[in-house]
């Protein structure tokens, strides 16, 4: 009945936005549910309910998929995953066997469906693990064949390490901590800054799905000080997306990755998904308002502001 709903709310935005709007995507982070599902609950049912709620998404995304190309032909349709990039700690084979299980869980359990149109091989070693029975029918089997998205969609912020070994140094991440990776900087959350990371996850990407990619979300949380004069020097901020696009640059000009777009988070401050925070701060606009809730409410252009409004007017070329 849901998935009816958003089908018909879906069809509303279409129709209202046609000739203006050719760029959609369906669902944002499809993968954070099922995430929060296991750290929350631990019991079979939980997850069972966990499972079929991710799954009634993928046939609502497949649904407007097919919906959106006959309203418009000109549409484009996407469906986004919460971003799990990580290396293996060691050359111990069992690191890299881990890791590849976890990226199957976290990550291309969902993406593989979206955009191949049908649940991979290893999926069912996943149900079996976590005790779920999967009734996928022949009507979901073919919406889901016939709804396969137009794009890939993903948010990159960071990288982490995965091993089988006892490691005490580890970091956070979005929603996706691991293992500190001896090589990398890290934000003062503890998120761990590889620009590089960015290029091979769209190689990695590019070469399983063969499909335009799309970033929606990258960016730098960190505490901004907002000077007397209000200004704010965030160049810290600037330095990390500068080298993010540089390293999205290789990628599409000496890599052959076809990248249709960028946006990072945010444009303006609001508080942290991950920590409740207004003191962790993303956006190119500052706001006044504190955690504990004091201050004015007022804006104000950060450095990155006026730096990131000419990287959109260059398209990227001039990262000054």
């Amino acid at each position: 009945k849901l998935i009816d709903e958003y089908v018909e709310f879906a069809r509303v935005c279409l129709t209202e936005y046609k000739g203006l709007a050719t760029i959609w995507n369906t669902f944002n982070e499809i993968n954070v549910p099922l995430m929060l599902c296991k750290m929350v609950h631990k019991t079979t049912a939980d997850l069972q309910r966990g499972y079929e709620e991710i799954h009634n998404q993928l046939v609502a995304s497949a649904k407007v998929v097919q919906l959106a190309h006959q309203i418009d032909p000109d549409n484009k349709v996407g469906c986004m995953c919460a971003g799990f990039f990580a290396y293996p700690y060691t050359c111990d084979p069992n690191d890299f066997l881990k890791l590849q299980q976890e990226a199957q869980a976290g990550f291309y359990l969902f993406s593989d469906v979206f955009v191949r149109g049908y649940y991979p091989g290893y999926a069912k070693s996943i149900f079996d693990k976590e005790g779920v029975v999967m009734n996928v029918s022949e009507e979901d089997k073919a919406d889901l064949a016939a709804g396969k998205v137009d794009y890939m969609v993903f948010s990159y912020y960071n990288s982490s390490c995965i091993t089988t070994h006892e490691v005490d140094a580890t970091v956070k991440g979005n929603m996706m901590g691991g293992i500190k990776n001896p090589y990398l900087d890290a934000s003062e959350w503890g998120w761990q800054i590889d620009p590089v990371g960015l290029r091979y996850s769209l190689n990695t990407l590019y070469e399983r799905y063969e499909k335009p990619l799309f970033i929606v979300e990258n960016g730098f949380g960190a505490i901004d000080e907002l000077k007397p004069d209000h200004t704010c020097d965030d160049s810290y901020r600037i330095d990390y997306l500068r080298a993010h696009i540089e390293e999205m640059k290789k990628a599409v000009e000496l890599d052959g990755v076809d990248l249709m777009g960028y946006t990072p988070w945010g444009c303006i401050d609001v508080v942290s998904f991950t920590t409740g925070e207004l003191r962790k701060r993303y956006g190119f606009i500052y706001v006044d308002r504190n955690d504990d809730g004091s201050g004015t409410g007022n804006r104000y252009k950060k450095k990155s502001f006026n730096w990131y409004k000419q990287v959109i007017a260059t398209n990227g070329e001039d990262l000054g």
